[in-house]
């Protein structure tokens, strides 16, 4: 896509003041696939050198916002965590090209704030934790599961960057459950559901995604029954919160959130296979 009207590309590292029509350029995926008449300017990150993912020093992970899902994808298939399957489920949840997978960033997943973002998805459910940074350089940290307020709304003020999301080493440590579906083969998520087994307590914790228009957290005590994760997610999830869009009715979207936490629960609170070979 040819944005016409962008009539400078800033490097980010020459700082400068914020204004009407500029924005962060990352990957550039978004920001390319369709018309943006309403950017002058793009403040390209990509020379600013943050290392993708760094380890943190209790065992979690940091990632860059700019870290593409491909280098995601790659260094999570050599990780110990119990949790490391997840990530790549998460990945692999796109609907992109191999180009696309390549340059596409996780944080630029995250700001689109697409309700089928699975970026969105796996930080959310891995309790994760956005590093957000002001023009003047002040930070704050804001919980994955509420950077994006709705569909195409983030928690971000003009101006403001995200610079990274860090997953704590508890979250990694955790045995997790993948459910994801489509209106068709291929297709964008139309639902899209991660269960987390917290090791420590034995709590469950159910995070939706795709099917609504925000990430829904639920938590558990250790082994709910179906009819306690039924009522939470019927009252916690008003009907005109399920997305709505070429890819899938509300209904057949609230249909399979159902479905698929209950797949979920019954998957994690039976006994872990590979504890029990180690017995």
């Amino acid at each position: 896509m040819d944005l016409n009207t962008v009539a400078e590309i800033r490097d980010a590292r020459l700082g400068g003041s914020w204004r009407p029509g500029d924005a962060w350029l990352g990957g550039g995926t978004y920001l390319f696939s369709e018309p943006q008449p309403h950017i002058r300017r793009l403040i390209d990150l990509g020379r600013m050198g943050w290392e993708p993912l760094t380890p943190t020093p209790d065992g979690g992970l940091e990632i860059a916002a700019t870290c593409t899902v491909a280098q995601l994808s790659r260094y999570a298939r050599t990780a110990d965590w119990t949790a490391a399957p997840l990530v790549e489920q998460c990945c692999r949840a796109f609907l992109a090209s191999w180009k696309i997978w390549n340059a596409a960033t996780v944080g630029g997943n995250l700001c689109n704030a697409l309700p089928a973002g699975p970026m969105i998805s796996l930080t959310a459910a891995l309790d994760g934790v956005c590093l957000l940074r002001a023009p003047s350089g002040e930070q704050r940290r804001a919980p994955a599961a509420q950077f994006v307020t709705g569909a195409g709304r983030k928690d971000l003020e003009p101006g403001e960057l995200l610079r990274s999301i860090t997953l704590p080493a508890r979250a990694l440590a955790g045995r997790t459950a993948f459910r994801q579906a489509s209106l068709y083969g291929l297709g964008r998520s139309a639902a899209l559901l991660i269960g987390t087994l917290d090791r420590a307590d034995g709590s469950l914790t159910l995070t939706v995604t795709a099917s609504t228009v925000r990430p829904f957290r639920f938590w558990f005590p250790p082994a709910p029954n179906a009819a306690a994760v039924e009522e939470a997610i019927l009252d916690g999830i008003r009907p005109e919160e399920y997305f709505d869009d070429i890819h899938g009715l509300p209904a057949w979207r609230r249909h399979l959130t159902l479905r698929f936490a209950e797949q979920i629960r019954r998957e994690l609170t039976e006994p872990d296979p590979t504890e029990e070979a180690a017995r």
